[in-house]
């Protein structure tokens, strides 16, 4: 899997990467013929009392240095430049993607796990990237170079590399194989301290509220816990692994010293020739011990790896057809026709055989118990969801046949908690319409009924908003999120329950503003409070997930029990009557 990403995500680089390995062959070139003439030096130079061979080959020497230095620089540019290019089309990739899920894809892998695999896993796969760019090229090179400059010393000493180069390689492997099992493991532990963490923070009132803050740290404590242990098996063996391979080179080093003393000694070896191999020894265990090195970071990687192409091999249960129509032939038209929908696994359906039609210029209100199907049925309008059975028309088209951004063009939605993003007023109000103006900023504040505190805000429309849009009561959020829509200027209105954090002068004043201003729109509200729906053009009462009754709302009280229950539960009588 992790060949497979790198191929996918690495071939708009091949140029970058091509003058990158011709750098890294350059440079372990000069590096291997330094220690060459190095001995020469010494056997043609120092002991035959040469000075003018030690400066014209010491010449030589730094100037193969300076070009070593200038290739390693340039190596490292490109090296670097390109596992960030990795790292940005990754997250890109995963972000572009994800933004295509249903709620039962994001559900599936958990909010957690995509922020991890989104920031972690992507950082494990850049960091592999960036350390085989500028180490592990290097290394098959060095190793393979510093054998055959070896053999050229000495063929004899060179038998020692027979038996240090294959025992450093089962060390490695042994040590590999237990490494990835834990690393896997570490994903997952991250996963699950990323969403306890994240349960913590959002639900931090409720824990304050119940007096659970020791069970919550205890709960916390636990997931850090079982995180260390995961980490401390992968530390030990990792702690393992550069000791081995120091031993291995250290006592290559002194066999090396060793029989070559001897050799000397008998006149069957130079001095010069000795050194040069020492070097040679040293830098083929140290492209071994580089590799090592790459192979602690393949593990994790490789995890990371999978764990990314899970998320971006996944097919969105919403992918748009590849014949998608590209427009509506009745902007505005939305019809429901015997309509079910059931969440994956669910034993009965949330809704039962929906049909009704709502026309441009009507509002269309929705009403009934909790859990009765009113969000869900307001979910597939959008396609935040796929209707199961049945079809659902928006602008005389299936749903599913229509192209995303025309369907998101369309719709505008106040879901039943608005959600700002930190920034601005304006930036959070021009979120669907980019070239909105001020002026039409202002006259969707207006319609909301949220021009009143906007301007009292300090610096007005450009007024900082934080994050989720905590620095704003949730009744100002609301009406915010109101204006968001407005500003849109879509076909079709979708308001979930959106009018209640809103008082009854508030609601009834905003309600008077919609009909007036987006009276050609078509408007479909879901509500509890049935002052905010009475005036619909039609109403239908929800129960169990089924329409059991759809009128204006005299007729419904004259027509059905269930209506007229939830009516009489919040007015009397005579203000139902009136």
């Amino acid at each position: 899997m992790l060949i497979r990403l790198l191929r996918s995500y690495l071939r708009p680089y091949r140029k970058p990467l091509a003058l990158l390995m011709m750098l890294q062959l350059a440079q372990t070139i000069a590096t291997l013929y330094l220690p060459t003439l190095n001995a020469n030096i010494i056997d043609k130079g120092v002991i035959l009392d040469n000075t003018h061979y030690i400066l014209t080959t010491g010449g030589v020497m730094l100037a193969i240095t300076v070009a070593q230095i200038g290739c390693a620089i340039g190596a490292v540019y490109y090296g670097a430049r390109t596992a960030m290019a990795l790292g940005r089309d990754l997250r890109h990739a995963l972000f572009s993607h994800v933004q295509k899920f249903s709620d039962r894809e994001v559900n599936h892998f958990g909010t957690a796990s995509l922020i991890t695999r989104t920031t972690n896993d992507v950082q494990q796969v850049q960091m592999l990237a960036i350390m085989t760019f500028t180490l592990l090229l290097s290394a098959p090179i060095m190793c393979i170079g510093g054998i055959i400059l070896a053999l050229n010393q000495d063929v004899r000493l060179s038998a020692l590399l027979v038996v240090a180069v294959p025992l450093l390689g089962v060390l490695v492997t042994l040590i590999i194989v237990r490494m990835r099992p834990l690393f896997r493991e570490m994903q997952v532990r991250l996963d699950g301290i990323n969403q306890v963490l994240r349960e913590q923070i959002t639900g931090v009132r409720v824990i304050r509220a119940f007096v659970r803050d020791p069970e919550e740290r205890e709960r916390f404590g636990r997931a850090s816990t079982d995180l260390f242990d995961v980490s401390l098996g992968a530390g030990k063996l990792m702690a393992l692994m550069f000791p081995s391979v120091m031993l291995v080179l250290n006592l290559s080093t002194t066999a090396v010293v060793w029989f070559g003393g001897h050799l000397i000694a008998d006149h069957s070896m130079q001095i010069g020739s000795l050194t040069a191999f020492i070097t040679y020894i040293a830098q083929i265990l140290t492209s071994v011990m580089m590799a090592t090195f790459m192979f602690m970071l393949v593990p994790r990687a490789e995890v990371s790896s999978e764990r990314i192409m899970e998320v971006i091999d996944a097919e969105p249960d919403l992918a748009a057809p590849a014949d998608a129509v590209p427009a509506m032939p009745d902007p505005g038209l939305l019809e429901f026709r015997h309509v079910e929908f059931r969440y994956p696994g669910a034993e009965q359906p949330v809704l039962h055989d929906i049909s009704f039609t709502a026309r441009p210029g009507q509002t269309t209100a929705i009403i009934g118990g909790t859990g009765s199907g009113k969000t869900t049925l307001v979910n597939l309008i959008p396609r935040l969801v796929d209707v199961t059975a049945g079809s659902l028309l928006v602008g005389g088209v299936e749903v599913r046949e229509l192209e995303p951004a025309v369907l998101s063009a369309s719709i505008g939605l106040v879901p039943q908690k608005p959600y700002l993003f930190s920034g601005t007023v304006a930036s959070n109000l021009r979120y669907g319409n980019q070239q909105a103006t001020d002026a039409e900023l202002w006259q969707a504040l207006d319609i909301a009924q949220a021009r009143d505190f906007v301007e009292h805000m300090p610096d007005g429309l450009h007024a900082p908003i934080a994050q989720g849009g905590t620095n704003v009561s949730g009744g100002q959020r609301q009406r915010l999120a109101i204006a968001r829509a407005l500003v849109h200027r879509p076909q079709i209105y979708l308001f979930d329950d959106s009018f209640s954090a809103l008082d009854y002068a508030t609601d009834a004043r905003l309600r008077a503003a919609l009909a007036t201003e987006v009276a050609d729109a078509t408007m479909i509200i879901v509500a509890q409070r049935v002052s905010t729906i009475r005036h619909a053009d039609q109403i239908l009462v929800l129960d169990a997930g089924r329409i059991v009754a759809v009128g204006t709302h005299a007729e419904l009280m004259d027509s059905s029990e269930t209506y007229r229950e939830i009516v009489l539960s919040q007015l009397t009588e005579q203000e139902a009557a009136a």
